[in-house]
């Protein structure tokens, strides 16, 4: 990628964030937020990365909504943006939310002495917070010494002091 499809990118992700918050009153259009956009290099599509917060149906029918948003989030696009041509937007579902809390749920299975379930499915899509239980080799545990506080440092006197 080059430094000006990146700025194009970015520019991209926050109008089009913008046009999806303001401008579309689709109630299917649930928890939906813009993640990340990659354009090709002659700028005539864009892949738009979506992280979608609900059940699988709800993942599906915002997914199916955007995708028919997507023309008339373009026609939006033209006004807003001082380029040559408005790429074509393709959306495409953004799973790194869901597989960060896969990870969460395996990692505190694994920490509770269950052995984890590697095929269940997380059933939502935000981890719920869990207390940590305290380790070997957390900075509250006596086998390590206490950090000290830097201790002020004395600045020798300016070149204009000195001279003066």
């Amino acid at each position: 990628m080059t430094q000006r499809t990146d700025r194009i990118d970015e520019l991209l992700r926050q109008e089009i964030g913008a046009v999806l918050s303001r401008e579309i009153g689709d109630p299917r259009i649930g928890f939906a937020t813009i993640t990340d956009v990659e354009t090709t290099p002659d700028l005539s599509h864009a892949r738009v990365w979506v992280s979608v917060i609900g059940q699988p149906e709800e993942r599906k029918e915002t997914m199916a909504a955007l995708a028919r948003a997507m023309p008339f989030v373009r026609r939006q696009l033209g006004p807003r943006l001082h380029i040559r041509r408005i790429p074509e937007l393709h959306v495409q579902l953004d799973e790194t939310t869901q597989r960060g809390t896969r990870v969460l749920q395996l990692l505190a299975e694994i920490e509770a002495g269950e052995t984890p379930d590697a095929s269940a499915p997380p059933a939502e899509t935000l981890p719920t917070p869990l207390p940590r239980l305290p380790h070997e080799g957390d900075a509250a545990d006596p086998g390590y010494p206490a950090r000290e506080e830097p201790k002020a440092r004395k600045h020798p006197r300016s070149r204009r002091a000195r001279r003066g």
